[in-house]
């Protein structure tokens, strides 16, 4: 897709955004290499959807159990109450 210089200042005119004539052509330029990095996106999302997929595989894995002394973080907590971090109420039971 081409932009015109034209089209930069319908844009500009629709946007009620004001822009001096030596501004056209950089601005043409700059949205045309936005609109090529959009087409450029579009075409590698179209590549990889059409690349089949194991996306729908479950993988599944061992739960390993990672046994941690809670001790060593709760003794820096500002407040805790046995095994817990006593923290701020912050809703209303109402």
């Amino acid at each position: 897709m081409k932009i015109t210089k034209e089209e930069v200042i319908k844009i500009a005119q629709i946007s009620r955004i004001a822009i001096q004539q030596e501004e056209v052509e950089s601005l043409t330029q700059q949205l045309q290499d936005v609109l090529s990095y959009a087409q450029v996106v579009k075409d590698v999302a179209n590549q990889l959807l059409d690349q089949p997929s194991n996306r729908n595989i479950n993988f599944l894995r061992d739960d390993v159990v990672v046994t941690t002394d809670s001790e060593i973080v709760l003794n820096r907590a500002p407040e805790r109450e046995e095994n817990y971090f006593v923290v701020p109420k912050i809703l209303d039971n109402k």
